[in-house]
């Protein structure tokens, strides 16, 4: 039997507005259930990459944050640190990468944490006996929360496939340390041919593993971490990622890592399908959406929610002159834009641990 999936569309006929619709759906949705008195409650949210432009706007948290309020939880965002050079990579630059991209206390109607602290290393090992990860390391304050939330911004992914709910539960509650747990499987090559010596990727790696050596790029896979960053940053496809288990094992760390992130917790997912971008919300820039928006989805399953909103993009036609135009092979539009990819085996490994189950019942919210 399927779980419940909210969902809501974005048509307004020219009355109401988005806001409006996200709390329908949130009320809808049955949030309420959880009983929020007195409990801290983490929003788990991606402020975005300074200069990126697709994460999801802060203007949505007021609406959960004052939802949450009104049953008397105490509401915070929160995220984790990043592995990669970045500005989100300490909990300076990250508040300050948050507030620049709007989320303040004054604009979101809650505070701010970053959960594993001033330089990632503040985490809890969670043991969860995994068949790939025995202790998670998650960030402190979302193990010290009472409820998680996560609201998701849905996109492609040059490394998973797709990056909802489940993504953001696994790599964005991770420590640093928990991250390079996750990406320990993956490696990247340089083709040599390909590569023009710009020194782009040596910029972009945050573990110091790629030099130039005789005008290309070298990589020292004692030193890489598998991120995938260099992957996205060079401009003549001159790094690549090894193909079949770096990948299988990342989706299956990171469907381990989700279930640590929520265990023991009540939970509750929001996937909102706009701006569906071929590349992670952590790149300093961002592409054109591939597909139409969609929509926000909403369920306690967030294996069901990815499994619908994969599906929902599947079913768009394809964006004119978008990074997806033109693109062949593949068994499906994710797989299409990066090969490598297959965003079937986290939620095939996430179901198999319990962690929910891939069919779906969607709900359409009528207005």
């Amino acid at each position: 039997m399927g779980s419940d999936v909210y969902f809501t569309d974005l048509f307004v006929g020219g009355e109401g507005s988005r806001l409006e619709r996200l709390d329908a759906l949130i009320r809808a949705s049955g949030l309420d259930r959880i009983d929020m008195e007195g409990k801290f409650v983490a929003i788990k949210i991606h402020f975005g990459e300074h200069g990126n432009l697709s994460y999801i706007r802060h203007n949505y948290v007021p609406v959960l944050a004052r939802f949450i309020r009104e049953k008397g939880g105490i509401p915070f965002l929160t995220d984790c640190n990043t592995l990669y050079v970045g500005k989100r990579k300490n909990a300076v630059e990250h508040l300050e990468t948050a507030m620049r991209n709007g989320f303040s206390p004054y604009a979101t109607d809650c505070q701010v944490i970053i959960a594993d602290g001033l330089k990632g290393d503040d985490d809890v090992e969670v043991p969860i006996d995994g068949e790939y990860v025995k202790n998670a390391k998650i960030g402190r304050a979302i193990v010290d929360a009472d409820i998680i939330i996560s609201m998701s911004h849905f996109k492609v992914h040059e490394m998973t496939g797709i990056g909802g709910a489940v993504k953001n539960l696994a790599m964005g509650c991770a420590s640093r340390r928990g991250k390079m747990e996750q990406h320990s499987s993956g490696k990247t090559y340089v083709v040599e041919d390909k590569c023009r010596g710009c020194r782009t990727c040596v910029g972009h790696c945050g573990s110091g593993a790629i030099s130039i050596v005789g005008k290309k790029a070298v990589i020292d896979h004692g030193r890489c971490t598998g991120c995938g960053m260099c992957i996205a940053a060079c401009r003549f496809d001159a790094i690549e990622a090894e193909f079949s288990d770096s990948v299988r094992d990342l989706c299956c760390r990171m469907a381990e890592y989700a279930a640590a992130s929520v265990l023991g917790k009540p939970n509750f997912h929001i996937c909102m399908v706009t701006d569906v971008t071929p590349f992670c919300d952590c790149h300093a820039g961002n592409d054109s959406p591939v597909v139409p928006d969609v929509g926000f989805f909403a369920s306690y399953d967030p294996v069901a929610l990815d499994q619908a909103c994969a599906e929902a993009v599947l079913a768009q036609p394809v964006n004119p002159g978008c990074f997806a135009d033109g693109k062949t092979g593949g068994k499906d539009l994710f797989s299409r834009m990066h090969p490598i990819t297959d965003w079937e085996i986290t939620l095939d490994h996430a179901e198999r641990i319990g962690l929910g189950v891939r069919e779906f019942n969607l709900i359409r919210l009528k207005h």
